[in-house]
C-alpha cells in the first residue's frame, strides 16, 4: 500500500485557477476522477491526500474527501495565494478546520515561503505561514510546508515553534541540501519526496535520500505537476507514486514493500490516521 500525501485532483478535473467561486463537481468531473483514483488504486495507491493552495481549491479538496473513502484533506493558503484579502479566505478556511474529522481534514497548507517569482510580497507570506502554523498547532494536525528558493526564510519561521510538543509536517517537494534536510528532521518534519528525484540534474536530493532513513520520508507526485523522467512532457497522476517508491527502493538498496511498508506507516503517523 502506498499513500501519495500531496496531490491536486482538484486541478487535474478543472484546470488551474479556473473557477472564481465554489461549485459542486459535475457528472463529468466525478467520472474523471474516478478513473484517476481507480488507475492509481491499480498501482498500489490507496490513499490520497489532496492539498488546497487557497480557500476555493481547499473547499474542493474537501469535497473529494468527502465523495471518495481513500481521500483526505489538506485545506490552506499557498504563498503564492497570500493576497491582500488572505485574511478573509483564512477565515473561512479556519471555519472548515474546527471540524475537521467531519470534513476529513488532516492537515494544514500547503503554506510556507516562495521567493521563486519577483513580486513576491514576503512580509505577507510570513504573516500567512504564522497562522497557518498555529491553526495546526490549535488543532493537532500536520503541516503542508511550501518552501521554494527560501530555506532560509522559511527555517527562521519553523525555528519558532519546532519546540511546540505536537508541531510536524511534510516539507512538501523537498528541494534543499543535506544541512537543511537536517534542520527538518530535527524540528519533526518528514520529507515529502516525489518525481523530481528522478530528474538527472538532482543529484544533491538523491544524495540526501540515500543519507536519510526511510522513516524521515512520505511519497508524494504534486499531481498534476512535476511527473517522473520516465513520464515527462505528460500530466502527472497519483499512479506514478509507484515509480517513486520503486526508484527510492534502488537508491537505498532496500526493497519496494519495504520503501511501501515504512512510508505508509509514517504518514499514518504523522496525519494520525487508523
Amino acid at each position: 500500500m502506498l499513500i501519495d500525501t500531496h496531490c491536486h485532483i482538484n486541478i487535474m478535473l478543472r484546470g488551474y485557477k479556473t473557477k472564481s467561486s465554489y461549485t459542486e463537481f459535475t457528472p463529468s468531473e466525478i467520472e474523471h476522477a474516478d478513473k484517476i483514483i481507480e488507475q492509481a488504486y491499480k498501482q498500489d495507491t490507496q490513499l490520497i491526500i489532496n492539498v488546497g493552495t487557497d480557500l476555493i481549491e481547499s473547499l474542493t479538496c474537501v469535497n473529494l474527501a468527502k465523495i471518495y473513502t481513500n481521500c483526505y484533506a489538506i485545506v490552506g493558503i499557498h504563498p503564492n495565494d497570500a493576497t491582500e484579502n488572505w485574511k478573509d479566505d483564512f477565515k473561512k478556511i479556519s471555519s472548515y478546520v474546527q471540524e475537521h474529522e467531519l470534513h476529513k481534514i488532516i492537515g494544514i497548507g500547503e503554506c510556507g515561503i516562495d521567493l521563486h517569482y519577483e513580486n513576491y510580497n514576503l512580509s505577507r507570506q510570513q504573516d500567512a505561514f504564522k497562522a497557518q502554523i498555529e491553526l495546526a498547532l490549535e488543532h493537532d494536525l500536520a503541516l503542508s510546508i511550501h518552501s521554494r528558493d527560501a530555506a532560509e526564510e522559511t527555517f527562521k519561521i519553523i525555528d519558532q515553534y519546532r519546540n511546540e510538543s505536537n508541531f510536524r509536517g511534510i516539507m512538501h517537494c523537498f528541494a534543499y541540501d543535506q544541512g537543511y534536510a537536517d534542520e527538518a528532521i530535527k524540528s519533526n518534519l518528514v520529507l515529502g519526496i516525489g518525481g523530481t528525484l528522478t530528474y538527472p540534474k538532482n543529484e544533491i536530493l538523491r544524495s540526501v535520500v540515500k543519507t536519510i532513513g526511510l522513516e524521515n520520508i512520505v511519497l508524494e507526485t504534486d499531481a498534476p505537476f512535476l511527473p517522473p523522467q520516465t513520464m515527462r512532457g505528460k500530466e502527472n497522476s497519483p499512479a506514478n507514486i509507484k515509480i517513486v517508491a520503486e526508484f527510492i527502493a534502488q537508491l537505498k538498496e532496500t526493497t519496494y514493500e519495504t520503501v511501501a511498508n515504512v512510508t505508509t506507516n509514517n504518514v499514518k503517523k504523522l496525519c494520525k490516521l487508523a
